[in-house]
């Protein structure tokens, strides 16, 4: 028979269409089954395609009785389209959910700000936010009422502009609002005029953080005390700058000084300033786990633990009548006395991804929750017979996995986003009040009652913190592309960004 013609028993094509079939039903499965974390059915629709994919070439050259010639240009035809997908995308990192995220190759990379022209904000008065997660480290501001209604009054852009690459928020005192950034091979701490967006002064070091999950640049927040800002950077280089020029006062690299290694997705905790101690999680063994640096002079006070690091930022908590840093590590959560750094109590975590910071509840509870399938724990930080604090566990619950939003405390309720959809928790029992609402792996402020949501998309959405019903309040579209930025509320102005843009909106207050 001549194989250039097709067989006598015509084409196979039952068998490509049963192949599609079955992919489109075990893909629709994957996705609409309620088991397992968004990741994981992203990589399992992934693996299915994949084989979809092979099993098609293998029917188109063994099994399609097609001519030789269609065959040999079909597959042509895809190795031309691999290779034309390979030339005009890059990846540039991927989603909260391990979807790689494309762009042409020919976008540019945001570099130098260009400053458009400015509207004058309003002149209101400023609240400070002077470092990660606001004036306490809880993601939570009391006191300031937000309007409820921004279809009558709706937030106002005060300036939007380009930025450098980086996860750092923005912490913000009187007229300065600073935050890192990556330009080329230089990281930057930058300083802008809040009201304007004009760059007031840069500090830059020669250091590169680069992975493709993980995304490029610094991820810490800067500290602001004084006359002075502290901040971290995702290589670890620990800077102290004047805050009025952004002169280096000194500078230190807590990898090295520490005998540490850098996290796979980069040094992230934002240093913590208590009294005369500039703290940081360097994740050194031989009691050098968290470390205080003197903050007028940069040397090494006192250092803690043998932990590895995580990716949280230590916090100063008082519980069971003492005050303590408290930090998430690499499987653990630890205690540190803030004198000494001599770990107090230290309760084992199952996941090495350790990014939400733990929540501290009323009577010295402590909620506790990461992603990947963990969930939250309740601990109740005690003393024992011999006066030794020590954590119990109360509950745990998978109905709130935060893989690394922030979660917040409202009237016996915790609010954060449970793989992307957010979720009202019972600190009673763990059990959820009610979840709805994908903003995507996003970050919290809580304002008073209302809870304003940074959304993955970049959207920025008001809701009430409700723990009957998810009542959203408001939108609006912030940013473009992907955030994962926490935002910075020094009221009216809210401060947000990502790796491509910045943007400052005014807020309606009531």
């Amino acid at each position: 028979m001549d194989e250039n013609k097709t067989g006598s028993k015509g084409i196979r094509w039952w068998l490509l269409i049963t192949i599609i079939a079955i992919t489109v039903l075990a893909g629709t499965w994957i996705w609409i089954n309620d088991a397992g974390q968004r990741q994981e059915k992203v990589f399992q629709v992934v693996f299915v395609a994949v084989i979809s994919v092979f099993l098609i070439l293998c029917w188109l050259l063994l099994f399609s009785r097609l001519k030789w010639r269609t065959r040999i240009l079909s597959i042509g035809g895809f190795v031309l389209v691999i290779l034309l997908g390979i030339a005009l995308f890059r990846i540039r990192g991927v989603t909260g959910d391990l979807v790689p995220i494309l762009e042409w190759r020919w976008t540019r990379t945001v570099g130098e700000s260009t400053m458009p022209d400015f509207e004058a904000a309003s002149e209101l008065l400023v609240g400070d936010y002077p470092q990660f997660l606001g004036p306490n480290r809880n993601a939570t501001l009391n006191g300031i009422r937000l309007a409820r209604d921004w279809a009558t009054r709706p937030p106002r852009l005060v300036w939007r502009q380009p930025i450098g690459e980086g996860w750092s928020a923005f912490a913000v005192v009187g007229d300065s609002a600073i935050t890192q950034v990556q330009e080329g091979e230089k990281e930057k701490v930058v300083c802008y005029e809040l009201k304007t967006g004009k760059l007031k002064w840069s500090h830059s070091d020669r250091a590169r953080f680069e992975v493709v999950p993980a995304g490029t640049g610094p991820r810490a927040t800067p500290t602001i005390v004084g006359d002075r800002v502290y901040t971290l950077g995702a290589t670890g280089l620990l800077n102290c700058l004047d805050f009025a020029t952004g002169k280096s006062i000194w500078s230190t690299d807590i990898i090295r000084d520490n005998k540490s290694k850098v996290p796979d997705w980069g040094v992230s905790g934002s240093p913590l300033v208590i009294n005369d101690s500039v703290i940081v999680s360097a994740g050194g063994m031989e009691g050098k786990s968290l470390v205080a640096y003197h903050k007028l002079t940069g040397k090494i006070s006192w250092s803690g633990g043998n932990d590895s690091a995580g990716y949280s930022s230590p916090q100063l908590r008082t519980l069971a009548g003492a005050p303590q840093i408290l930090i998430f590590n690499y499987k653990s959560v630890v205690s540190h006395d803030p004198n000494t750094g001599a770990v107090l109590w230290r309760y084992p975590w199952p996941s090495a991804e350790s990014v939400a910071q733990p929540v501290q509840l009323p009577n010295d509870y402590l909620l506790v929750s990461s992603g990947y399938g963990i969930g939250s724990k309740l601990l109740r930080i005690q003393r024992d017979v011999d006066r030794k604090l020590g954590a119990n566990l109360v509950w745990e619950s998978r109905g709130l996995k935060a893989k690394f939003t922030n979660v917040v405390y409202k009237d016996d309720y915790i609010y954060g986003l449970d793989d992307g959809i957010l979720v009202c928790l019972n600190i009673s029992d763990g059990k959820r009040a009610w979840k709805r609402g994908r903003y995507g792996h996003g970050q919290i402020i809580l304002v008073d009652d209302l809870l304003l949501i940074q959304a993955e998309s970049g959207d920025v959405v008001l809701l009430e913190a409700n723990p009957t019903s998810h009542v959203e309040l408001g939108r609006f579209s912030a940013l473009m592309g992907r955030t994962w930025n926490n935002p910075t509320f020094a009221a009216p102005y809210l401060l947000v960004r990502n790796d491509r843009e910045a943007a400052c909106y005014e807020l309606p207050l009531e």
